[in-house]
């Protein structure tokens, strides 16, 4: 298989070189120590940031504002940028796009790009100052697009209408393999942030809370230098508490969710294992801890399994368990997407919408977000970091 000319081979080799090489992912502070030995003026740094998370360089000697000396010997000297590549595309009937992207040792994490989103944003405020992006950037197929980031390769949390629980824990991400993701795929769409509404939701292969450190440092890069605003980030936990109580003490941080998926401890332990070390009473105190900006709501993010939590019963004891935790939330609805040999079924549209309709009228905003991307297996909780040579793709057509 070839992707722009290459072979997949090629593009993994291109990721897999040594970490001390690699210049894309580490912070300000973190170039200027790394190139130390080249005695570089604090403006020489800016300018490598500049190239690196804004105009997403490639190669060293795609730095033009460095006089060709300077970037001879950095090359030289065995330092690259390594950007993370997508090696392999597959496209939805819906226009969704799933990437496999090279990590750092011939690893693939998957990544999906929403044009228009999934209605997952729905109920939350707009950042001020946003602009009419369908306007300022005339042409686009799209006005707006989420991208869904993975912050480990698997996952160690095991909820068990996932397929990426499939995987087990294979290992984390680093900040620039996290971080990454959004620059390859921004670059893919020759997006801009700052310009065009880009939204970013941690919500793909992983727990972001068990891979703290390279997580929030991911987020300190792409609110600062790659200038995506954190009114534009969601983070997903399964309910850390730990991580939760961490993330409160942030300055720099995304949106919170909360992914409950049950009305009552019974319920989320049988389907969420992580319900047996921390309650969902005790996820709820951890989150009232987090100080919201104004008009910023908690998203409960709930997938709704076919005659397991889906009855009008669980309905009403989510709105008692919204109520009681004291702090301003919406509900996510989403219908279980299925995957091989994981044994749940998809609830009915009309018992979805029964649902939603029932926290509505006792007061709970709640939104149904749209399957994206389900031909692909790009949909919430199908991503198993998986090509073509490993399964059926459905009806996706891949590059």
């Amino acid at each position: 298989m070839t992707t722009g000319g290459k072979t997949l081979t090629t593009l993994l080799d291109a990721g897999s070189a040594g970490p001390a090489a690699r210049l894309f992912g580490l912070s300000n502070e973190e170039l200027s120590d790394r190139l130390r030995g080249f005695g570089l003026l604090r403006y020489r740094i800016r300018q490598l940031e500049t190239a690196l998370y804004r105009q997403k360089v490639a190669e060293i000697q795609e730095v033009t504002t460095w006089p060709k000396e300077l970037r001879d010997q950095v090359a030289a000297a065995g330092f690259r940028v390594g950007l993370p590549q997508i090696v392999e595309t597959f496209r939805s009937v819906d226009g969704t796009e799933r990437y496999l992207i090279a990590g750092n040792d011939r690893q693939t994490v998957e990544t999906v790009w929403m044009p228009e989103g999934d209605g997952g944003e729905e109920g939350d405020s707009a950042p001020a100052n946003e602009g009419d992006s369908k306007k300022e950037r005339a042409g686009k197929e799209w006005s707006r697009a989420t991208i869904c980031v993975s912050s480990q390769i698997g996952c160690a949390v095991n909820c068990q209408f996932c397929l990426t629980a499939r995987l087990g824990m294979i290992r984390n991400l680093t900040a620039g393999e996290i971080a990454g993701q959004v620059a390859a795929v921004l670059k893919r769409h020759e997006a801009e942030s700052g310009r065009d509404r880009i939204n970013l939701v941690f919500m793909g292969m992983g727990e972001p809370f068990l891979n703290y450190d390279a997580f929030m440092a991911a987020v300190r890069l792409l609110a600062g230098p790659m200038e995506i605003a954190e009114s534009r980030m969601t983070v997903s936990t399964s309910g850390i508490v730990p991580g939760i109580l961490r993330f409160a003490q942030e300055k720099v941080r995304p949106k919170l969710a909360i992914s409950l998926n049950a009305p009552n401890d019974k319920i989320r332990e049988g389907i969420m294992p992580v319900t047996r070390k921390w309650s969902i009473g005790e996820v709820v105190e951890a989150v009232r801890q987090v100080p919201l900006r104004p008009r910023e709501r908690v998203t409960f993010e709930y997938v709704l399994l076919g005659g397991v939590n889906d009855g009008p019963q669980h309905a009403d004891e989510v709105v008692k368990l919204v109520r009681r935790a004291q702090f301003p939330a919406k509900v996510n609805l989403i219908a279980w997407n299925p995957g091989p040999d994981v044994p749940f079924t998809t609830p009915q549209a009309e018992d979805v919408a029964r649902f939603q309709t029932r926290l509505r009228e006792q007061g709970v905003p709640a939104f149904v977000r749209r399957p994206r991307g389900r031909d692909i297996y790009a949909a919430c909780g199908q991503l198993k970091k998986t090509g073509s040579q490993d399964r059926e793709q459905g009806a996706g057509c891949r590059e």
